[in-house]
């Protein structure tokens, strides 16, 4: 991908036979560096992928002098284990990663309360007690997932030529890359061309939610302004001239607020019912993503001011202003 900038970005993009369509990352050629940007899934595709975009441009894993992370997620940091252990390079990522990435037991243990207490409080019962199940197993099962080299904190605001620019909400780490001069935005999953980025519920360092939904539009307005000519995504496809995708997803997150204030006017007030109520099917399917969504929008209309809530017994209640 060759721009008037001083450097190359070649795409890895493999496919995914999810919702997500592909999984891509990138690689970032100037001079002697080559940086590879997010890590794809732990698995052959991805492997394949990187190896035949390494060999298309004259190039090997030998070649990589750095690996950046736009966040933590199993499908941005997959590989990160497999090339190290060929080649080791500098892994950079945001400082909120790196308990994340290096899997603390501390904080693995804060999180699995923090759902526990929270799958209570939105009144799921038995889903919810099953969900945080999953969480405690999940524990031992992906201990392997844990990253083996060090992990260098992000903390200057340019790396390279590249400008870091904090973008949270779909998770507390997200950083994107931007490319001033070639107007190009490598930006993890902040947005994606055919379906809307979910802003995942995460307990911050103390254990208190984070109010992702907010912190995701301020992120897409953030965007808003950069008026980038290429974003480059974490999948899908390359998206050219963002701009009225964003205004897109931002006026399809109002109108669902608009649904679910309906909704608690209507008389459903627990987290919980108004998933039920909404996700119907996929309530079950998707427990989890979808009681991070009503809770994201949920923490949004309270943050407005639209409702309130009151604590009944151990069960949170929502109710119109």
């Amino acid at each position: 991908m060759k721009t008037n900038a001083d450097f190359e970005i070649y795409p890895i993009i493999a496919p995914s036979a999810f919702s997500l369509k592909s999984i891509n990352f990138y690689l970032v050629k100037k001079e002697d560096a080559l940086i590879l940007i997010d890590a794809g899934m732990d698995d052959d595709v991805c492997w394949n992928a990187l190896q035949q975009t390494l060999k298309e441009n004259g190039l090997s894993i030998g070649n990589i002098t750095d690996i950046w992370l736009t966040h933590h997620h199993g499908d941005h940091v997959g590989l990160v284990n497999r090339i190290t252990a060929l080649h080791p390079v500098p892994i950079y990522a945001h400082p909120k990663a790196v308990p994340r990435l290096k899997r603390d037991p501390d904080f693995l243990k804060m999180r699995i309360e923090f759902y526990k207490q929270l799958y209570l409080e939105m009144g799921c019962g038995e889903l919810g007690d099953k969900q945080v199940a999953y969480l405690f197993n999940a524990v031992d099962h992906n201990k392997d997932q844990k990253l083996n080299g060090d992990i260098i904190e992000i903390t200057e605001k340019h790396l390279f030529d590249f400008e870091v620019i904090e973008f949270p909400g779909h998770a507390p780490d997200q950083i994107a890359f931007l490319d001033q001069k070639g107007k190009r935005l490598l930006s993890g999953d902040l947005l994606i061309e055919h379906i809307s980025s979910n802003a995942l519920i995460e307990p911050d360092d103390n254990g208190n939610r984070m109010l992702t939904l907010v912190d995701h539009i301020g992120s897409l307005k953030r965007c808003l302004t950069l008026q980038v000519d290429l974003l480059l995504p974490g999948h899908g496809n390359i998206i050219e001239q963002p701009c009225s995708l964003i205004e897109k997803r931002l006026h399809g997150i109002e109108r669902k607020s608009e649904k679910i204030l309906n909704m608690i006017e209507s008389g459903i007030s627990t987290g919980n019912g108004l998933a039920k109520a909404f996700y119907r099917q996929k309530y079950v399917s998707q427990f989890p993503l979808v009681m991070s969504e009503i809770i994201g929008h949920l923490d949004y209309l309270e943050h407005q001011g639209k409702i309130k809530k009151k604590l009944s017994g151990k069960v949170v209640h929502y109710h119109t202003l």
